[in-house]
């Protein structure tokens, strides 16, 4: 599949997750926790401008942090690369 095809399609499914989370916070049947994070990472996988938004922010919380990588590198193992490079790579900020 084409990169920037792939890119699009990673981005909307982490839009409607995020949509589908924040739907979950007020519907009792929905785990809108689950989406949101869900949405978060597959956003940061397809944006590298997000990917360094959430690193800086979860820089200060080891826990969050090694979890966001640890989905990260779960899901790119499941999808491939995203980007042009490895999708492994942490970027400078």
């Amino acid at each position: 599949m084409h990169k920037e095809t792939k890119r699009v399609f990673v981005a909307a499914a982490g839009v409607g997750s995020l949509g589908l989370g924040v739907l979950g916070l007020a519907l009792p049947f929905l785990q809108g926790f689950l989406f949101l994070a869900i949405g978060f990472v597959l956003i940061s996988i397809s944006s590298p401008r997000f990917r360094a938004w959430a690193i800086t922010h979860t820089v200060r919380y080891p826990k969050i942090h090694a979890a966001l990588e640890k989905m990260e590198k779960w899901i790119l193992g499941i999808i491939g690369p995203v980007d042009g490079d490895d999708g492994n790579s942490t970027p400078k900020v």
